[in-house]
């Protein structure tokens, strides 16, 4: 069964950095999309960044550029979300996910329907 499993979460204070970590089991990330997503509470999901093999990254969120990128690392099948100069609005549950039936981020941050593999989620909590 493939599985994403993310860690790195935790709390900081405003301005400081995460790293999020997001390892992949059962499957390979250069196969897929891999987006974080997160939720805070009493509000949607939405899409934060998003990376393929052959796209690079993409944003889906306006407030995080400049501060947050993606990365992967195909010998460890992991993809990462470096969060930098971090805000309370930033507090959320942090969550990556994986899709292969576009393996592309350029369809928006609304993958219901072809979404395939969702992590447990990590929270992030960020003290003004």
């Amino acid at each position: 069964e493939a599985k994403l499993v993310e860690s790195g979460g935790g709390l900081v204070k405003a301005g400081e950095s995460l790293r999020l970590s997001c390892v992949a089991s059962e499957l390979t990330i250069d196969n897929y999309a891999v987006g974080w997503f997160r939720q805070a509470p009493g509000k949607e999901r939405e899409g934060v960044l998003c990376i393929t093999s052959t796209e690079g990254s993409t944003y889906y969120t306006d407030s995080v550029k400049g501060r947050f990128t993606i990365f992967s690392d195909s010998a460890q099948n992991t993809v990462y979300l470096q969060m930098n100069d971090l805000k309370p609005e930033d507090t959320a549950v942090y969550y990556c996910a994986a899709e292969s039936f576009f393996r592309s981020c350029r369809y928006g941050d609304n993958w219901a329907g072809y979404l395939e593999v969702l992590g447990q989620g990590t929270q992030v909590t960020v003290s003004s």
